[in-house]
């Protein structure tokens, strides 16, 4: 493809896609694993081509005046490489989500029935400045044997471009269609608009992960349904009974270990003003800027309701004083937005009420919210983390990237 994709060679690209996922529908797990291990392979041995277009495309985010945390998730370097090839071997280990048998029963005009796991189809994956998303997302969707139109927000698509082309030798070499995995190399808004549109209803998912604006967008005008990844409004609330140490462990982590990504702790919570301050002391030493409601201290701004609504991605967090657990957990309702939300106590009780009352789409209980991630959960990587309620919610790995059917079977049955 060129940068020039025009709509015919979107819908030329939908239509190709639904072809390629038949194959994968029809493929053995053994081969599709295969095929994820040779990406990981290509990725490796082409790590040097990678990095000199996430080179540019860091340079020319700079130019651009982008966000520490947009440039963080853009940054390649080889260790990072060597994570993304890592994450797939990993993605190729799991077990085969597809013909899985969810229920089997017998009814009593004898059709016996079986309910499995098959692929959804053809996924459309929209995303900004993360070119790890390029390999994950065609890992995770070959492994659940769905085909993907990838499409890389301009940010990141030299880093896209050469990631997927290393990804398309993986696919050859293990004899599946180039086309179960394809990018659209042209960055204009207009080719978002032909994916929502459904491609001539040859996509059944659309999933967008970025930021708020893009995800709404998607949301508004799909005519497809649509999988969300919304924003991380996180909250760690630091119980009267938490162990002071942990306490300072765990929040020092939750916001700093990387504060461009999605999981980390955004507003603090505390029982009390003196943990409030003490907290509010130790993130100040460590660069990050404090706005606290309750108490007040050196270096310190005062927390306003717009504060409490903002998913910084950025050392800034909010520390607010709250009375008690009903308290917390109503901030949270208020203000969270149904991503990931964490409790330090030591009181077993206050914590099983908090892991039931929040509702979340992951609820922690002593453990950083950093921990927010398919990779940690065990799925070898995320597609995004869903914050909705229906179908997947939380890190959606591959074997959330399927639906099922009924397989009916008789022996000349007739109804009656």
């Amino acid at each position: 493809m060129t940068d020039m994709t025009d709509m015919t060679d979107m819908m030329e690209m939908g239509r190709a896609a639904r072809s390629a996922g038949q194959v994968l529908r029809l493929s053995s797990g053994t081969v599709r694993d295969g095929a994820i291990r040779a990406m990981a392979k290509a990725i490796r041995a082409g790590q040097d081509a990678i990095l000199a277009k996430n080179a540019k495309d860091m340079h020319r985010g700079r130019g651009k005046g982008l966000s520490g945390a947009m440039l963080d998730r853009l940054a390649l370097d080889p260790d990072r490489i060597a994570g993304i090839a890592n994450s797939l071997d990993s993605i190729a280990e799991l077990p085969d989500p597809l013909g899985r048998t969810l229920e089997e029963w017998t009814q009593p005009s004898g059709l016996r029935f079986t309910k499995t796991t098959v692929p959804i189809g053809v996924i459309g994956m929209i995303y900004e400045s993360r070119p790890n998303v390029t390999a994950d997302a065609g890992a995770l969707c070959v492994k659940a044997g769905n085909a993907v139109i990838l499409r890389s927000g301009s940010e990141a698509i030299r880093s896209s471009r050469a990631m997927y082309r290393e990804m398309a030798k993986g696919l050859v070499e293990a004899g599946l269609p180039a086309s179960a995995i394809q990018l659209v190399e042209d960055t204009d808004r207009a080719h978002v608009g032909a994916m929502l549109g459904g491609l001539d209803k040859t996509l059944d998912l659309i999933i967008p992960r970025g930021g708020k604006g893009l995800v709404e967008r998607v949301q508004r005008e799909a005519r497809v349904p649509v999988l969300a990844h919304l924003d991380g409004l996180n909250h760690t609330y630091v119980h009267e009974s938490a162990d002071a140490d942990m306490a300072r462990e765990v929040v020092r982590n939750a916001k700093l270990r990387r504060t461009g990504v999605c999981g980390a702790t955004e507003t603090v919570l505390c029982d009390n003003a003196d943990m409030a301050r003490a907290l509010a002391t130790l993130l100040l030493a460590e660069g990050c800027e404090v706005r606290a409601d309750g108490f007040a201290g050196p270096g310190m701004t005062a927390a306003t309701q717009a504060d409490f609504a903002t998913e910084y991605l950025a050392p800034i967090v909010n520390i607010a004083v709250v009375d008690g657990l009903d308290a917390a957990i109503a901030h949270i309702a208020r203000y969270g937005s149904g991503h990931t939300e964490a409790i330090i106590a030591e009181d077993a009780e206050v914590a099983a009420r908090f892991l039931a009352a929040v509702d979340a789409a992951i609820v922690m209980h002593n453990a950083s919210t950093q921990f927010a991630d398919g990779g940690e959960f065990g799925f070898g990587a995320e597609i995004g983390i869903s914050t909705g309620r229906l179908h997947a919610r939380g890190p959606v790995g591959a074997q959330h990237l399927v639906t099922h059917k009924y397989l009916v079977r008789g022996d000349g049955t007739i109804r009656v």
